[in-house]
């Protein structure tokens, strides 16, 4: 309900009652979003929901939502909306909370709401937020999946992998020297999509990285996988699942699942430099392959 009211919508399902859980796939797909009608693998922002049978009934289960010791690393997702102070008030008139509003602090164009396992939803906004003070109005159709955000160790050796490796773009770099840290944002978006900003794109990856982690060599954040257990991982989809993972094998890279382990073999997970797991699966538009 939370995600429906943030406008997405339900675009795939997949039941494992056999492994006793369930993935549910979210995606903005109305007439005005990026990727109206597409396949699940082929659109940009897509939010992968898990469900383990059983924890709904556990009043002592929760998660880690990666923003505080020992499961830090993971720090939120984030969605970009027309106008951002009627977006805050939608979602807080519909009693949901927040963990920064827009009033909160110095940075008075951007919040963060929770959702209901406590991970944080950053909201930003595609309009300049001066011009949209007294706008009443927000349009969830409008809005965008913009990025994931994980913190990093070592930021030269995380942009190596996920550019060289992966094939994204930087297309984006904020630098926070007083605050020492900087942001990178990276995605599989042409130079020419970014026309000054990127809050009107899709399935970006934030990268944190604040300054003097790489030089400690005890430092390392916590994956989501591990207990505490909360984030799982990224996933990008390729046109030919099995080549990208020969040049994957050929890159060197650490693998945490090869295509051949295992019953699942359509899909597969690599691990960046900071362990954190990343998906590898089919563009089921450029090459049928599980038909899911």
């Amino acid at each position: 309900k939370f995600y429906q009211h943030l406008g997405m919508t339900q675009i795939n399902h997949i039941a494992q009652p056999a492994a006793k859980f369930d993935l549910y796939f979210l995606a903005y797909d109305s007439p005005r979003s990026a990727s109206a009608g597409a396949h699940w693998s082929d659109r940009q922002g897509v939010l992968e929901l898990t469900h383990n049978y059983g924890t709904e009934s556990d009043p002592s289960y929760t998660v880690a939502n990666g923003n505080s010791d020992p499961g830090r690393g993971f720090g939120h997702i984030c969605i970009s909306v027309d106008n951002i102070q009627a977006a805050c008030k939608r979602i807080a008139d519909a009693g949901y909370g927040f963990q920064k509003r827009l009033e909160d602090g110095r940075m008075r164009h951007i919040a963060f709401a929770l959702d209901p396992d406590g991970y944080w939803v950053e909201i930003i906004a595609t309009n300049n937020v001066d011009e949209t003070q007294g706008v009443a109005e927000t349009d969830p159709g409008s809005y965008r999946l913009n990025h994931t955000m994980i913190r990093v160790k070592d930021h030269a050796r995380s942009l190596r992998f996920y550019e060289d490796t992966m094939g994204m773009r930087l297309l984006r770099t904020s630098e926070n020297p007083g605050a020492k840290f900087n942001l990178y944002f990276l995605g599989y978006h042409r130079a020419e999509d970014v026309d000054g900003s990127t809050a009107p794109l899709e399935g970006l990856l934030e990268l944190t990285w604040n300054y003097g982690t790489e030089a400690d060599p005890a430092f390392k954040y916590h994956d989501g996988n591990s207990e505490p257990q909360g984030f799982g991982h990224i996933c990008v989809t390729v046109d030919d699942l099995d080549a990208a993972c020969e040049r994957f094998e050929e890159k060197g890279v650490s693998w945490k699942k090869r295509l051949t382990d295992g019953r699942m073999r359509n899909v597969a997970f690599v691990l960046d430099p900071d362990g954190y797991w990343v998906e590898v699966v089919q563009n089921e538009r450029l090459k049928e392959r599980a038909n899911w």
